[in-house]
């Protein structure tokens, strides 16, 4: 039977519950044992899929489709495993579940309430996620802080959970701030005893308590806390701020937080292999010069809505022995006439994934920049989607190419003569919506979502990157290349690296006659690890770095010969 350790969080939001459980995840495993995790989180959306990225950041996408917290990506990048749909899930899916069963009468003219059909409803996930896995320790996140009343009932359902199981079984962590006074010039203890105090009151008595601060926890701090808090001085840990999230485990173990955690769940401490990231923190160390990264968006006022994307370039950046600098630029302030002084100077531009018609014309800028310039390119889902209708314009003459996805919007705006807006009857759509999403209506988890294979092109710059014919990448989008064009596109030189086994949808592009000019319609930035860059951020950045240096693109990384032009399959109107 799998252990479980329950991680909360006090006092304020944003502290790191996340990444101290990811840490742990990560000593644990490094000590041989198998570990998943999961997030809870007690907001009433149904998952993240329809919230803005400025709500909760980016929205990370698993093999199997699920659209779910940011804390997931770093839950994979630590544990190096790829969860699943189990892995997250909200209080709006829960009471989704429970109000569905109620509407069939399920249960039998009874009264539903919190307690205990919400809390038995979260035991079932805890439960599921174990079985499904077939972990050995599963970690459980409770998002939110503790005293919210949207989490009341995820705690009441873990104490429950703890008391069903045997002794040993299970713990919780409670992740707690210890603020710097400055004007005290010390370390105040008094927030972290309230928050404790409130857990207890709950009917949860935290096992370790992780004090988040930015100055250091010694042990005098350590035995006040663990006389206010009624645990032993060893299991209060400090985490404090770190240059890198990938230095908090090895900051953990050096004070035995995993071998203390295994004790307490009467599990042997096995030693821990923890060489792999101790190298990756030593390169990261020694990494020599920068490299100019532009990453030209639309949420760039909250990074985390880029955070996948911002970690795979830093992993990338590591194996090139370079710190990769990202200068986030908002797409909506771009225009050809102020691109070059925004751009210049930037040794790669990345595109990544959005929605909606804002900034978009800011990216077709960015990539014609890049293209015309000769600078490093990656576009990432609507990246592609511009690369391509800046290549339908500005090569094949396409004049005002666009999206389906914008139409509506062109047609309202046709006045204002905007040729790239213009009423949807004179626009070539190079972009459309695909035909089984032509009659969805919920917004929520309909998309093309999760895993999907590709047929790379031999002797293109995609296969000299992943060096395999058939690859798979996670995808979230509605809208791809249009079918029509794609004739008209490849002889004007846009080259189709990428295609769905069927060969119906296109994957992925490239340009042959550019040093790097690559795109995917997949997220590859949800599958890149810090030991283990994903293959299309290592070779751009590889691209970017001599581009930095004024050297050719590594022969290694050229494409050997151009496949011959791959005719449009399927139904036109994709």
């Amino acid at each position: 039977m799998a252990k479980h350790i329950f991680v909360t969080g006090g006092v304020v939001s944003s502290l790191g519950k996340g990444i101290t459980a990811a840490s742990l995840g990560h000593l644990l495993k490094a000590r041989g044992y198998k570990v998943t995790m999961q997030k809870m989180d007690p907001y009433l959306n149904v998952d993240p899929g329809t919230m803005s990225p400025f709500q909760h950041g980016e929205v990370f996408v698993t093999d199997d489709g699920h659209e779910g917290d940011l804390d997931l990506g770093h839950y994979e990048r630590f544990i190096d495993e790829n969860l699943t749909r189990e892995s997250n899930f909200t209080q709006g899916s829960i009471y989704q579940t429970l109000i569905a069963q109620e509407r069939r009468g399920d249960f039998l003219g009874g009264t539903v309430q919190v307690i205990p059909h919400v809390t038995e409803a979260i035991k079932t996930r805890l439960h599921r996620i174990a079985e499904q896995s077939g972990a050995d320790i599963v970690i459980s996140e409770i998002g939110g802080t503790i005293g919210d009343i949207e989490g009341l009932p995820f705690i009441e359902a873990a104490r429950q959970f703890k008391k069903e199981l045997p002794d040993g079984d299970a713990l919780f962590v409670h992740v707690t701030l210890v603020p710097y006074i400055a004007a005290a010039h010390e370390v105040k203890t008094k927030p972290t005893q309230h928050s404790v105090k409130e857990l207890r009151s709950l009917g949860v008595q935290p096992d370790f308590i992780v004090c988040r601060s930015d100055h250091g926890i010694d042990e005098k701090v350590r035995e006040k806390i663990a006389l206010f808090c009624d645990v032993a001085p060893g299991e209060v840990v400090s985490c404090v701020d770190a240059p890198s999230i990938y230095e908090v485990p090895l900051s953990l173990y050096r004070q035995g937080f995993d071998a203390r955690v295994l004790a307490k769940l009467s599990l042997p401490a096995m030693p821990a292999n923890l060489a792999p990231l101790r190298s990756f923190l030593e390169a990261k160390e020694h990494a020599q010069g920068t490299v100019d990264i532009a990453v030209v968006g639309k949420y760039v006022s909250l990074p985390d809505a880029y955070l996948s994307v911002i970690e795979a370039l830093g992993h990338a950046g590591v194996f090139h022995g370079r710190q990769a600098c990202v200068h986030l630029i908002d797409g909506e302030e771009l225009s050809g006439a102020n691109v070059a002084e925004a751009l210049d100077g930037m040794d790669g531009i990345l595109i990544p994934g959005g929605f909606g018609q804002r900034a978009f014309e800011g990216k077709i800028a960015a990539a014609r920049f890049a293209r015309e310039n000769d600078v490093p390119f990656l576009g990432i889902c609507l990246g592609l989607q511009a690369a391509v209708c800046e290549f339908a314009r500005n090569v094949c003459g396409l004049e005002g190419a666009t999206s389906a996805e914008f139409a509506d919007e062109a047609a309202a705006c046709a006045a204002d003569g905007d040729r790239a807006r213009r009423a949807a009857a004179n626009v070539p759509l190079l972009i459309d919506l695909m035909p089984e999403q032509a009659d969805v209506e919920d917004k929520g988890g309909t998309m093309r979502l999760g895993a999907y294979p590709c047929k790379v092109a031999p002797g293109t710059r995609a296969f000299a990157a992943y060096g395999s014919e058939l690859v798979y990448e996670r995808h979230r989008h509605r809208y791809e290349v249009n079918n029509v064009y794609r004739d008209a596109l490849a002889k004007a030189g846009l080259v189709i690296s990428g295609l769905s086994p069927d060969e119906r949808l296109v994957e992925m592009i490239e340009l042959s006659d550019h040093p790097w000019f690559v795109a995917s319609q997949g997220h590859p930035e949800f599958k890149s690890r810090p030991t283990r860059p994903h293959p299309l951020f290592r070779d751009f950045v590889g691209a970017a770095i001599a581009r930095a240096e004024g050297a050719a693109v590594p022969a290694d990384e050229q494409p050997a010969e151009q496949p011959a032009e791959q005719p449009a399959s399927g139904p036109e109107s994709e």
